[in-house]
């Protein structure tokens, strides 16, 4: 069939990051990113030209994933961005915003790619050796047998989303809330490979935070007339109630039963037949002194009523969702045939009860041993509630990471700036083997280091929005902040009160100056000794291995953008 139109040649575009396209798009995207950064982060309004749901965020899951990126370079750059937030949860404002604060100082450069691209490497070693030795200092230890750093952890990924809209009591409340779900999701008994359970959110809209709670078990949302009639239950014994899980309809549909021929012969009514089976599927359960039926899909009315006359409760429609928390607490395995149901597929549950909530009535389903259980999250509106649950899941995600890393990074942008200056004072006192393994001089060395800092210190600088000056310490290399309008004749001492992290007030003289000012390379000190550390309750703390994995993204994203010298697009 002959074209309508002539094929285009393709279109081919060499060295992207000099033309004004690429380099006004990345400035767009930078600032859209810087914006967002932090507790005092700029809100942003995600909608489409055709109308429908708009989402106000800050988080970078729903912000990268609401944009419509065209140009491939920026399309690298989310896209690497978006897949460390697929793996991580965490940092991923901070992955964007280096990676292209780097993308931007390195070209200024002007050196070779492949120049920039092997110091940076190196510096990009120098970071990772360094946060995971013993003598990091922007680092420490969570200590699983006391909670105030597992709390500062969590409350700072809260306090990090101003959409969620929680004030300091909210804030302390969920934070609380989160950490006791995580908890009762851990095994009692530890074995080599330890699974850890499941925390379910309810949702409960246009409520107070501060009636969220936690139910260990599951709830299952029920009808309020369904309350009367699931009482009482059959039992093995006193403390046992057998339960069946279904995964597949038992609705009676022929739909249902696979792919086939169906022979029906004459005088045989095929829903007769399939209500029959139903039936005797509910004698075997009654027989099997089975007390709850929980299916994913429909259970058909008559097979509903046959059980309820003996004392069977039955609970369909759950979804697809619930089935892995349902078969995880209840040890049960998901049935998918509708004859010869094995007992070994039967699970158990402790007790049964119902909890109503605000307007909504719940089956508490408590186990034997708790490993899932059920936040009921409440918040003032649908926006909110959302950015919220996300908050939530992404805190829970980094005390996973937690557990099997048991390291926290300090944050309110003390790590970037302590960092940057021990790769400053690193790359002045670097021996001159290492620059002939690199091959580059020295100067080139300190300008791609001096690069690479300023980047760090850039993404620090993005929590403060409001004008102000920016400041760090000659001994700690800690980040802090000064809000505008002080007088010129104060001492610097006279106006911080704390860093960023919380460890360090102004009652030690640390020498403090302007930062990304010229100034003498030192080696920081180290603080993970001190004892305000384990003495401070709100210590901000970002997530370990997700900034390490962030920072290692950034840098070699960056370095793969330098590294672009055609860009080849179909135009058909």
């Amino acid at each position: 069939m002959s074209r309508i139109e002539a094929k285009k040649p393709s279109l081919c575009t060499n060295d992207p990051l000099t033309k004004e396209r690429v380099s006004f798009s990345l400035s767009v995207l930078s600032g859209i990113v810087k914006s967002c950064y932090g507790p005092t982060g700029r809100l942003k309004q995600l909608h489409n030209g055709m109308g429908g749901y708009v989402r106000t965020t800050s988080q970078s899951s729903a912000l990268l994933g609401g944009l419509s990126i065209t140009h491939p370079v920026l399309k690298v750059l989310t896209a690497s961005v978006q897949n460390h937030i697929s793996r991580f949860s965490d940092c991923g404002l901070f992955t964007a915003i280096l990676c292209c604060s780097l993308v931007e100082k390195f070209q200024r450069i002007n050196f070779a790619a492949c120049t920039v691209t092997k110091i940076s490497r190196h510096l990009l070693s120098l970071c990772t050796d360094y946060l995971k030795s013993e003598a990091c200092g922007c680092r420490i230890l969570v200590d699983f047998d006391s909670i105030k750093t597992l709390l500062s952890l969590v409350r700072s990924i809260l306090a990090s989303k101003p959409a969620c809209m929680l004030n300091k009591t909210e804030a302390n409340h969920l934070s609380t809330l989160v950490l006791k779900a995580f908890l009762l999701t851990i095994p009692h008994t530890v074995e080599t490979n330890v699974v850890l359970g499941k925390c379910v959110i309810v949702p409960v809209k246009d409520k107070r935070v501060m009636d969220s709670t936690v139910f260990p078990g599951l709830l299952i949302e029920i009808p309020e007339f369904q309350l009367a009639r699931t009482f009482p239950v059959k039992r093995v014994s006193s403390s046992t109630i057998k339960m069946a899980l279904f995964c597949i309809s038992l609705s009676g549909d022929l739909s249902n039963i696979g792919e086939g021929t169906v022979i029906v012969h004459h005088g045989i009514s095929l829903e007769v037949a399939v209500l029959d089976q139903l039936l005797n599927l509910g004698k075997q359960l009654v027989n099997d002194q089975v007390g709850l039926v929980v299916c994913q899909k429909v259970i058909h009315p008559s097979l509903k009523q046959y059980l309820k006359e003996h004392r069977v409760i039955t609970i369909d429609r759950v979804g697809v969702s619930m089935m892995e928390p349902l078969s995880q607490m209840t040890g049960s395995q998901p049935i998918a045939a509708l004859h010869s149901v094995s007992p070994t597929c039967y699970g158990s549950l402790k007790d049964l009860r119902t909890e109503s909530f605000v307007s909504k009535h719940f089956l508490h389903l408590i186990p034997n041993d708790t490993l899932v259980c059920s936040l009921i999250l409440c918040n003032r509106n649908e926006m909110a509630w959302d950015e919220l649950k996300n908050a939530c899941q992404t805190a829970e995600h980094v005390l996973q990471l937690t557990i099997k890393q048991p390291l926290a990074l300090l944050g309110g942008g003390c790590t970037e700036t302590h960092l940057a200056s021990y790769i400053r004072h690193k790359s002045f006192t670097l021996p001159t083997s290492v620059l002939k393994t690199i091959d580059c001089s020295r100067t080139q060395y300190q300008l791609v280091a001096d690069a690479f800092c300023r980047s760090l210190e850039c993404v620090a600088c993005c929590l403060a929005h409001d004008d102000g000056e920016i400041l760090t310490d000659m001994v700690y290399g800690h980040f802090w902040s000064v809000q505008s309008g002080f007088p010129s004749d104060c001492n610097w001492s006279d106006l911080v009160l704390k860093c960023g992290c919380g460890i360090y007030n102004n009652q030690q003289n640390l020498n403090w100056t302007v930062l990304r000012s010229q100034c003498i390379p030192f080696a920081p000190q180290s603080c993970s000794n001190e004892p305000s550390i384990n003495s401070t309750d709100h210590l901000v703390l970002d997530c370990f291995t997700a900034k390490c994995s962030g920072l290692q993204v950034a840098v070699e994203t960056a370095n793969l953008i330098l590294d672009l010298s055609y860009i080849v697009e179909d135009q058909n």
